[in-house]
């Protein structure tokens, strides 16, 4: 018998099917740019995988704190702890 994989992303990808649905990845969503110290939203509704972060962290806000080829660098505080995470344009929203 083959163990199961209990990755990231296990027991949510249904969920996630769900929601992508609803939406579609358009042009403008791939294009969008943000500035420095703008406050963000993690949002993960799009069909685009590359880059998708943990989905703990769905729902967070931000703020835009550096830029990495493609994609921002983004600081949150998760308690005490401040974290930074490196996230694609397309799974971020103006907050």
């Amino acid at each position: 018998m083959v163990k199961r994989s209990l990755g990231k992303m296990s027991k949510r990808s249904r969920l996630l099917r769900k929601r992508i649905s609803e939406r579609r990845l358009g042009i403008p969503r791939l294009v969008k740019t943000f500035e420095l110290g703008q406050a963000v939203c993690i949002d993960l509704k799009s069909g685009y995988f590359s880059g998708m972060t943990h989905p703990r962290y769905r729902g967070r806000r931000g703020v835009v704190v550096g830029k990495r080829g493609k994609a921002y660098i983004v600081e949150i505080h998760d308690y005490k702890a401040t974290k930074r995470l490196i996230i694609p344009a397309v799974h971020l929203e103006l907050a």
